[in-house]
């Protein structure tokens, strides 16, 4: 699998994971319309979840993580 197939994936997996919590946290504890709980579900799981991008360098490619909660980019190998 290419490195660029790998970090949409795992961008994709971050991102349901996020919006499934906050969605179910959401219908929990707000009274917010059904696409309002949509909404802003998927605006917090875009802020909280990390990002994950390949870089093609001199020395192939090669993938990256940054989150809000880390203090640099960390590569993945």
């Amino acid at each position: 699998m290419k490195k660029s197939t790998k970090a949409f994936v795992f961008q994709a997996i971050s991102f349901a994971f996020f919006f499934i919590i906050c969605r179910v946290i959401l219908g929990e504890f707000s009274d917010l319309e059904p696409i309002w709980k949509a909404v802003t579900s998927a605006v917090v799981a875009t802020i909280l979840a990390p990002k994950f991008q390949a870089v093609k360098t001199s020395q192939g490619e090669r993938l990256f993580v940054s989150w809000l909660f880390l203090k640099e980019v960390k590569e993945l190998k």
